[in-house]
């Protein structure tokens, strides 16, 4: 009895052993001093989060990932209905249709005035060959009319002759004008039918872009997160449906003494180690640097309570990176971020292990 009470006690005593060394090991890390070459920060890791959401009011149809799941950029993640959508698309197709067939009549109508132009101009050139003749023979019957070679009503008869055709000319030419107006009036409606056919065009395009925007897609290669709604809810304009998780931007960001913030450059170089691997180190590289002092968040431990005021700093872990370990990535796991202030100098055998790098085709 008394060997089967020693030996869970004995578990419980060295996992305790266990987690005190651990403690310790972890407490002497981030809080050892380095040098002057070198900082440190505590925080956690983070990443960019990216809400799916709805460009038009509609309904969730279908979800087609689950949470925890991978995607691809460019993936399908949700569809929306689009039923109300697909029926405005067969009545702008109808109206297109309506708008090429009045183009069509259009430019016949056209092609007709331009016709009957032409008519009327052969008209003119008729009228004017009438009066042409009907001058020449006034011409010859008026010496002969004062000679009295020719009657008086011959004369008289010529010269009307001449008149009638003057008068038939001066209409022909105003039939060309009213035709010269019909046909800019039917140019009008070509063009006018032609802005009606691409207007429908447009309209359909627009819808068509409606629709295929009703398919939701990953803008990035990440992992989903959770499901903000479910299929069946109907969501206004930029609804969320999913939280997805930038893969490719995963960074931890911690805090510096104003003392310290002014050596920091961009792509200096950054050592994490995490809560979870005390005995790895991920290399990382500095890729913002606040402009402006803030309050220290309350979860951000400070080595002096006076240090208030503090720049925040994003340390930044490369992409190819994290490609090796997609589905260890973790956000929200604690951690202290080693900033090298000084080139020259070498990293120290604690923060020289790195995470491997692996080979991927």
């Amino acid at each position: 009895m008394k060997t089967e009470i020693k030996k869970p006690l004995l578990i419980v005593i060295i996992i305790v052993v266990l987690l005190i060394v651990g403690y310790l090991a972890w407490t002497q890390l981030t809080t050892k001093d380095f040098g002057e070459g070198f900082v440190n920060g505590n925080g956690r890791i983070e990443a960019t989060e990216i809400n799916v959401s709805t460009k038009l009011a509609a309904r969730i149809e279908k979800i087609l990932v689950q949470e925890g799941d991978f995607v691809e950029k460019g993936q399908p993640l949700v569809i929306m209905q689009t039923d109300v959508l697909e029926q405005q698309l067969n009545e702008a197709r109808a109206q297109l249709q309506q708008a090429i067939s009045n183009e069509v009549n259009a430019k016949a109508q056209l092609a007709l005035k331009m016709s009957d132009k032409a008519a009327i101009e052969a008209v003119v050139l008729q009228r004017k060959s009438d009066l042409d003749l009907a001058n020449r023979r006034l011409k010859r019957s008026t010496p002969l009319h004062r000679s009295g070679a020719v009657s008086a009503q011959i004369y008289d008869d010529d010269l009307a002759s001449v008149n009638s055709a003057k008068a038939a000319v001066t209409a022909a030419e105003a039939q060309v004008a009213v035709a010269e107006a019909a046909i800019q009036a039917a140019e009008a409606n070509v063009t006018s039918a032609s802005y009606a056919s691409k207007a429908a065009q447009a309209t359909i395009d627009r819808i068509q872009a409606d629709i295929n925007d009703s398919t939701l897609i990953a803008t990035v290669h990440g992992r989903v997160q959770y499901k903000i709604s479910q299929v069946g809810e109907v969501l206004g304009g930029g609804g969320k449906v999913l939280n997805v998780v930038d893969l490719n931007d995963v960074y931890l960001t911690f805090f510096l003494p104003e003392t310290v913030a002014g050596k920091v450059r961009l792509g200096d170089e950054v050592r994490m180690v995490l809560d979870v691997f005390p005995d790895l180190a991920i290399p990382a590289y500095v890729s913002y640097v606040a402009s402006v002092a803030q309050f220290t968040p309350k979860t951000v431990e400070t080595k002096s309570e006076r240090q208030k005021l503090m720049f925040r700093v994003k340390a930044q872990i490369k992409p190819e990176l994290l490609n090796c370990y997609l589905e260890q990535i973790k956000t929200g796991v604690p951690g202290v971020a080693w900033l090298k202030l000084d080139k020259q100098a070498a990293w120290p055998a604690e923060l020289s292990n790195l995470v491997p790098m692996c080979n991927k085709d």
